[in-house]
């Protein structure tokens, strides 16, 4: 342990049963389409509660799963099998920790308090995710990304250490801390947690930020400095007259601008958008951006990004721009969270450079099929690359690191009758998008395989994944047999495990 003050007493530990009337409120995470039934939830405030907590699940022989969120796309934690949920989202604290010259921050911090702590504290961010309500747990975990992620990288480019804890092959749960400086078994633990993916491993209970090469004892220079402020800005193409050449080449002039304006040092670095090419349902395809006010001639290097994206389509869309403080965009984003309640499914992908013809006419196919009309339903395309791509792939568990793109396909609905006909659709859709390499994103000059935090149990599937490349190098690459011997040091018996966890190595 450091000597890092705790700042208030820890809750709990507190254990929900099926009986007691807090438990409906507690068994299901933000996509409704999945909810679990175990047999005890415990909810916890400290890392030595969490301890007890995984032991005593160990010696009942309960399936454990561990929740800091609830943002989780998939039924990782709200499964059919998981007997034990382990609640951390009361485990929000954000501080400096002196005795680690670090950033100190706990897995149920909601990215909306970690960035409101360390901005007002010490004038200081990292580059997470444009959801104030994701929580820090499983973001930071599978590598974690947002609207500064071009100048300042992945968050796990600022992971100094984690506190973990761990069971070892005696089945004896207990508390480990590893860094960035370590070497070995325990340097090996620090690099599975930088886009490893959660409930791997352990179960993470403080994680400790502080950029790769800081010096100084001063809080305020060991993490990167946002914008003062930022341009906003909104932009609407509408559906009518959207034609299929149209639309193939507002798509592509996207990924274009993209692959033209993604080094590191490109004037373009600050600025970060979000392309939703949804369903004309929704009436309009739509972009939010966000780039450093600050920048010289930012208004102009923006309207010249629009000019960018409509060139040639001839549908001029509709722009609207503010100027606003950092913090207030942070913590109220242009295109608020609408995933919250609903029932999903996603589907991510990796993009080295824009989609082929033929990929950009599936994608229209599948957009405007008369027999599918649901508008919360679309493909989003997300600004990557810039600082991402001075990092090695070995460096961080992060391999994807000369991607331009992220992709996420996203249906949303409400009505547990209607999950065939939803899951038909974008199942479809991926598939025929990337029917030229079985149905998945395998790396190749376009695709870089996918993103962990957007976990995806059909790419593990045969029937959907029948392109002869498992899951695991999909999301990991080269990376993953690294992973699979950290697994085995780590987690002997197995105790951390879902779907898409880390597998053991084969036997010798």
């Amino acid at each position: 342990m450091t000597d890092g003050a705790r700042h208030r007493p820890p809750l709990g530990p507190v254990r929900v049963t099926p009986a007691d009337p807090r438990y409906r409120d507690l068994i299901r995470g933000v996509n409704h389409r999945f909810t679990g039934s175990p047999g005890q939830i415990r909810i916890v405030g400290s890392a030595e509660q969490t301890v007890e907590a995984v032991q005593d699940a160990i010696d009942a022989g309960l399936r454990l799963a561990v929740r800091s969120g609830g943002h989780c796309l998939e039924d990782l934690v709200d499964g059919p099998d998981t007997a034990f949920l382990l609640d951390m989202s009361e485990m929000r604290q954000v501080y400096y920790d002196p005795g680690m010259r670090a950033f100190a921050v706990e897995p149920g911090a909601h990215l909306g308090d970690v960035y409101r702590t360390l901005y007002k504290g010490w004038g200081v961010t990292v580059p997470g995710g444009s959801c104030p309500t994701v929580a820090a747990g499983g973001h930071f975990a599978g590598g974690g990304y947002g609207p500064l992620t071009r100048l300042h990288g992945c968050v796990v480019d600022h992971l100094y250490a984690v506190e973990v804890v761990v069971v070892d092959a005696a089945g004896r749960a207990r508390l480990v801390v590893a860094s960035r400086d370590d070497e070995g078994e325990l340097g090996d633990l620090w690099w599975a947690h930088t886009g490893g993916g959660g409930g791997t491993f352990g179960v993470v209970t403080r994680y400790w930020l502080r950029t790769a090469g800081a010096t100084g004892s001063d809080p305020a220079g060991l993490l990167p400095h946002p914008p003062s402020a930022v341009l906003d800005s909104l932009v609407t193409w509408s559906w009518e007259g959207m034609t299929a050449e149209r639309f193939r080449r507002l798509v592509r002039n996207h990924a274009e601008w993209h692959e033209r304006n993604s080094a590191a040092d490109s004037p373009y670095a600050s600025l970060f958008s979000v392309l939703g090419v949804m369903h004309p349902a929704s009436g309009v395809l739509v972009m939010s951006t966000q780039m450093d006010a600050t920048v010289p001639d930012a208004e102009r290097l923006l309207a010249a990004y629009v000019d960018a994206l409509d060139e040639g389509v001839g549908l001029r869309p509709a722009h609207t721009v503010r100027a606003r403080p950092w913090l207030e965009s942070m913590l109220q984003p242009t295109l608020p969270d609408t995933v919250t309640g609903m029932r999903s499914k996603g589907k991510a992908a990796y993009l080295r450079k824009g989609y082929t013809d033929g990929q950009l006419d599936a994608l229209y196919r599948g957009l405007t099929d008369e027999r599918y009309t649901n508008p919360g339903a679309g493909v989003l395309f997300m600004s990557y690359g810039g600082a991402v791509s001075a990092v090695a792939p070995g460096t961080t568990a992060t391999a994807q690191r000369d991607a331009v793109l992220k992709a996420l396909y996203v249906t949303l609905w409400r009505e547990p009758e209607e999950d065939a006909g939803h899951l038909a659709w974008i199942r479809g859709l991926y598939r025929e998008v990337y029917a030229h390499s079985g149905g998945v994103p395998v790396p190749d000059e376009v695709s870089d395989g996918a993103y962990v935090n957007y976990p995806d149990t059909d790419l593990a599937d045969p029937q959907w994944n029948t392109s002869g490349v498992p899951w695991s190098t999909l999301y990991y690459k080269d990376n993953y047999p690294r992973l699979r011997r950290v697994k085995a040091s780590w987690d002997p018996k197995g105790v951390f495990r879902h779907a898409l966890s880390v597998e053991p190595p084969a036997s010798e």
